[in-house]
């Protein structure tokens, strides 16, 4: 077998064809775009790149069939974070072989460890954790838009090189046919319509008040992780922009109280459900079959990205008077009749709490795995959020 850096045509070609060969009999996987994969590797279209890089390589056979590849970038702003420095690894695929897996994460590694890491966290993304984060080991079903899919034998390859589990990351379902418990409901009319609350779905209009919303809501939401990085305003209007066959602004909202930005929540129709049709190609005819599918409504899932609130007001109810408003509007599109709540990490025990209360039931679970390069130094999984302020 051969490794080869992905630098031409050619080993992009490669690099996209393995999926399809490994899951070319799996009716669960939908092929991602292969453009919004490129975007991912491209400096023009990424903006970690402003704060790091990324490599990938594949691996091929003496026919130069591809059996095997792997991506790894750093982002040196959110790399010093941790106790030692960490990059990441994603973008695997491989056969069921473990000399072909180790090649790839021994590269990868390798890779890292010239540039000052000390461990990798595997498989994840070049950017944001809501979109391709994770490795899929319990839910072997469609997975909603962003949520990678990969074959059960993925777990065995990571923790046979080493990996552990950094944190567990839980999918709910949620059957929107079945009527939210009543008391659910009580708080949140009760909550929605208190003096002072307010609710605005976004405005693609009026979209820099709110990203300036957003940036403020993510900020408070977020500073007291343990690796909190404040989130760039670029970043959402790139997520924007290469987003909006994807977005429905009735689906994003944002709560304030006395006109301050308290709660934000994001959601999207689960588009897997057209990509499974166009497998991986956005070409004119498939841009054609996209808008016709859209049109005729053959998805029926949503997949919640993003829920945040500002501390001061976590036990408000504030997340439960969102729902009440979405509710609204919902009945206006009666052919959803699922949400994806994904993902709620294990270290996260609040939005846990939040999408159990709501009636999701957990079917799908990912694992972010870590490595640590010095193999004798002591392996600590991801902290609690509020753990040490509630001691």
């Amino acid at each position: 077998m051969q490794l080869k850096t992905v630098n031409n045509a050619e080993t992009k070609k490669l690099f996209h064809k393995l999926p399809h060969l490994i899951y070319k009999n799996d009716k669960n996987w939908a092929a991602p775009l292969e453009m919004m994969v490129e975007n991912t590797f491209s400096p023009q279209k990424n903006p970690s790149f402003q704060h790091g890089e990324a490599i990938r390589w594949v691996v091929v056979d003496d026919q130069n069939k591809p059996i095997g590849r792997i991506a790894a970038f750093v982002n040196y702003d959110k790399a010093k974070t941790f106790e030692q420095p960490t990059g990441g690894c994603g973008f695997f695929e491989s056969i069921d072989d473990q000399e072909v897996a180790n090649l790839l994460f021994d590269t990868a590694r390798d890779w890292l460890k010239e540039r000052g890491m000390e461990a990798m966290d595997g498989p994840v993304n070049f950017g944001e954790n809501y979109m391709n984060w994770g490795l899929l080991v319990d839910g072997f079903m469609p997975q909603g838009y962003g949520m990678p899919y990969n074959a059960k034998y993925y777990q065995k390859l990571f923790e046979n090189y080493g990996f552990k589990v950094y944190f567990e990351q839980y999918s709910y379902h949620l059957d929107y046919t079945v009527p939210f418990p009543e008391r659910f409901w009580k708080i949140a009319g009760w909550v929605a319509q208190k003096p002072g609350y307010s609710f605005k779905h976004f405005d693609i209009n009026n979209s820099e008040k709110f990203i300036k919303d957003f940036c403020h809501i993510y900020d408070e939401a977020w500073r007291f992780h343990e690796h909190f990085n404040p989130l760039d305003p670029q970043d959402l209007r790139d997520f924007l922009k290469d987003s909006k066959a994807v977005l429905d602004q009735e689906m994003i909202w944002f709560a304030y109280h006395d006109d301050e930005p308290i709660a934000l929540f994001v959601m999207i129709p689960d588009i897997n459900q057209i990509l499974q049709r166009l497998n991986g190609k956005l070409n004119f005819i498939n841009m054609l079959k996209f808008l016709y599918y859209k049109k005729t409504k053959v998805i029926n899932r949503t997949r919640i990205l993003i829920m945040g609130v500002v501390p001061k007001y976590q036990r408000s109810g504030v997340e439960s008077a969102i729902f009440w408003h979405q509710e609204k509007l919902m009945k206006k599109k009666p052919q959803y009749t699922e949400i994806e709540l994904s993902w709620a990490g294990d270290f996260n025990p609040k939005i846990v709490a939040l999408y159990q209360s709501v009636g999701g039931k957990h079917v799908k679970t990912h694992y972010t795995m870590r490595y640590l390069f010095d193999r004798t130094k002591p392996f600590q999984r991801a902290p609690i959020i509020g753990a040490e302020k509630d001691q």
